[in-house]
């Protein structure tokens, strides 16, 4: 405590120190400008001189300024707002006036309208000074916070002065592994979790379905149903169309089918806030929403979220100031990264220290503040997500230094919120959780010279990229497909007398998400089988199965219903896996299970391909350029996590382990039930409620069609 004193106050000398040396600066440019605003003496002085005057006048005028205008105000509380508005230039300008006679030797002076003028520019720019010295102040930006919930009418309680039953804070940490977290708190790198730990909050690990991914487990966690949502990206045949969980208009399709499913509107149908989510969870208050933002009007309400936050000038000054800093610490990062030669690497330039940006400050400000003004309004249940380290990993790697330092500003957020926690009306139980983690490893085309779609097409005999072509994997896949076309060619002749030539069809649909990848081919319309696939290309489950960056692949079959295929010829029909054999040996407990799952999904694709995974340091191979990933099997990308107040039941029985999102659904409802908390409506009674989150009561509107590819990450 007394270091966070000597912190606070070093901070606040070198604040009033910058802000003197500017004010100085200040002073010096004005008396150059205007000719009734003299700093010397008549004779003339040195340029040291001068100086020291600036100084001595910027401090007088501040410290008459820090002193008197507090007595000022209060005097004048009863004149009208319009003759104070004008008394404040006069009144400044005789500060002003004073400051400078007090200036030895009568080297200051200025003609009393020019004082005015001076006095009010050193005013702003003191002001935005201190304000931009104030923006990494998360104390100055609380009390900030505060100010405003009162000018609102909302107030913050005494703990003496709270009623009713306690509130949920559900804070998820996207792309936060278990063991990243548990490694951050021991190391120090996350003290407010350290702190936690053990001591009031429990932490228990969960592992996600086959598809690790925010689109999949939020969806489940929220509105428990992540049923058919079989990867981040896939090609419904059905309706010939790409869904991609991060589009607006498939999240608002997605978030339908889970209400379908479940028949209830969601985790947050009472009293509840979603903020930064992919879906809404059923609540009423909405900030950056995706599912809600496919929509036109003043019934969207999740834009409304940046409105609220910039609304505020100082917020403002706070989120631009650190959007620069994060792009240019973004830009140093990548660089030097790229001088010392560090591997794996992907490209970190174009657009994307923007996008880290935007996710890193912009946001984490505006998603925080919504909490806080929850917490001050005493909402029962709030879902919030801060997608910072996800985005980081991605490019800088899960266990990077730069991860490192975005979980430690995190950490910096977690604090803030659980200190206006405690300001609430109403008792807060702050929950810490995340969708999956994320694995590391280089890129499949960065290790292998070509693309997983371009190993698709030379499997199938389609032409492909140069550099592709030459590569080893893709001149092998090409040969390949060569020689089993030749053999197709010389089979025993039809019935007809002519030759049989495998259909070609049109070209396959190959579409990555992290290490797992799904081909369709859409002028099938039905899922088809291995043995359809290989009449039309021979090569291609070969190829893929054979290849070293290729861990198994899932396909129907007509003889054995859906087979895994492995590396040699392995072959293991799905009732059949075991995780500790076969293809999925390696891949981890519970990775049998998962992939049955997803292959009764109505929506699975032609064929399914994780890529491989190495146990003995947990490395995969991404199918897009990311060098941490998710979204698959294999490695630390599975094992999300649980950080819970220990008031609260445990997640699980002792030795049974939590998994999949939906199970993690249960669990939050059955918190929010032990605090008295919203209550998820079960039963066909609430399916309308789940229509109010694509339209509004009084109007009807339609989706709108989101056209073009998708951002590769949230």
């Amino acid at each position: 405590m007394v270091q966070g004193r000597w912190r606070t106050a070093g901070s606040a000398l070198v604040r009033v120190v910058v802000v003197w040396a500017v004010s100085t600066l200040t002073m010096l440019a004005l008396a150059g400008l205007l000719p009734d605003f003299r700093l010397q003496s008549g004779d003339g002085d040195s340029i040291t001189r001068t100086a020291i005057t600036a100084v001595w006048g910027a401090g007088a005028f501040g410290l008459l300024t820090g002193l008197v205008w507090p007595v000022v105000v209060r005097a004048l509380l009863l004149v009208p707002a319009l003759v104070l508005g004008l008394l404040v230039f006069f009144l400044n300008g005789s500060l002003l006036l004073i400051a400078l006679w007090l200036i030895p030797d009568d080297r200051g002076t200025a003609n009393p309208e020019t004082a005015v003028v001076v006095a009010a520019v050193m005013s702003a720019v003191a002001s935005a000074t201190s304000t931009a010295l104030a923006v990494r102040d998360d104390n100055a930006y609380r009390r900030r916070l505060y100010r405003l919930a009162h000018r609102r009418g909302r107030g913050s309680a005494s703990p003496e002065g709270r009623s009713g039953p306690p509130g949920t804070l559900f804070l998820q940490l996207d792309g936060v592994g278990h063991e990243v977290l548990r490694s951050a708190a021991e190391s120090g790198v996350m003290p407010t979790v350290a702190g936690w730990t053990g001591v009031t909050h429990r932490l228990t690990a969960w592992r996600t379905d086959w598809s690790s991914q925010t689109g999949a487990s939020q969806l489940g966690i929220l509105h428990g149903s992540n049923h058919d949502v079989p990867a981040f990206r896939w090609y419904e045949k059905d309706s010939r169309r790409i869904m991609v969980s991060n589009r607006p208009a498939s999240a608002v399709e997605l978030q339908r089918r889970a209400i379908e499913h479940t028949g209830d509107g969601g985790l947050l149908t009472l009293d509840g806030a979603s903020r930064g989510n992919l879906f809404s969870g059923g609540a009423d208050q909405l900030a950056l929403v995706l599912s809600m933002a496919a929509r036109r009007g003043r019934a969207n309400r999740s834009r409304a979220g940046y409105f609220a936050y910039f609304s505020d000038p100082a917020n403002a000054v706070r989120t631009a100031v650190s959007f620069v800093a994060e792009v240019g610490r973004e830009i140093g990062q990548s660089t030097r990264a790229r001088l010392r030669g560090d591997t794996p690497r992907v490209g970190r330039g174009g657009l994307y220290p923007f996008i880290r940006a935007f996710a890193t400050v912009v946001e984490r400000d505006v998603v925080v503040a919504a909490v806080i003004g929850d917490m001050l309004a005493g909402r029962r249940a709030v879902y919030a997500d801060l997608v910072a380290y996800d985005e980081v990993a991605h490019h800088s790697g899960p266990h990077s230094a730069d991860a490192q330092a975005v979980l430690e500003r995190l950490d910096r957020s977690i604090a803030l919120l659980a200190k206006v926690a405690e300001h609430a009306p109403r008792t807060y139980r702050i929950v810490l959780l995340s969708d999956h983690g994320q694995s590391p490893g280089e890129t499949f085309e960065g290790a292998y010279g070509l693309t997983l779609k371009d190993l698709v097409r030379a499997g199938c005999g389609l032409p492909v990229p140069r550099r592709a072509e030459r590569s080893k994997s893709g001149a092998e896949a090409r040969d390949a497909a060569r020689d089993a076309l030749r053999t197709a060619l010389h089979r025993q002749p039809a019935p007809s007398g002519e030759e049989e030539r495998p259909a070609s069809g049109s070209d396959p649909i190959v579409l990555a998400s992290g290490n797992l990848a799904l081909i369709s081919f859409p002028d099938v319309p039905y899922r088809m089988s291995r043995e359809e696939i290989g009449r039309r290309h021979p090569a291609l489950l070969t190829t893929l199965a054979n290849h070293p960056g290729i861990g198994f692949l899932l396909v129907r079959s007509e003889e054995h219903g859906s087979v895994v295929l492995g590396a040699d010829g392995a072959e293991v029909p799905v009732d059949a896996l075991k995780d500790d054999d076969g293809p999925l040996a390696g891949f981890g407990p519970g990775a049998a299970e998962a992939v049955r799952r997803t292959d009764s999904f109505p929506h699975a694709a032609d064929i399914m391909v994780n890529s491989m995974h190495d146990p003995r340091t947990g490395v995969v191979h991404a199918f897009e350029e990311q060098i941490g990933s998710h979204g698959g099997l294999g490695g630390e990308q599975s094992q999300a996590f649980l950080l819970s107040p220990s008031e609260l039941s445990p997640p699980t029985r002792p030795g049974v382990e939590l998994i999949g999102a939906e199970q993690v659904h249960q669990v939050l409802r059955r918190w929010l039930r032990e605090g008295d908390g919203p209550q998820v409506p079960i039963g066909p009674a609430r399916l309308s409620r789940p229509t109010q989150v694509c339209r509004s009561e009084s109007e009807t509107e339609e989706e709108i069609p989101i056209e073009g590819g998708a951002t590769p990450d949230k």
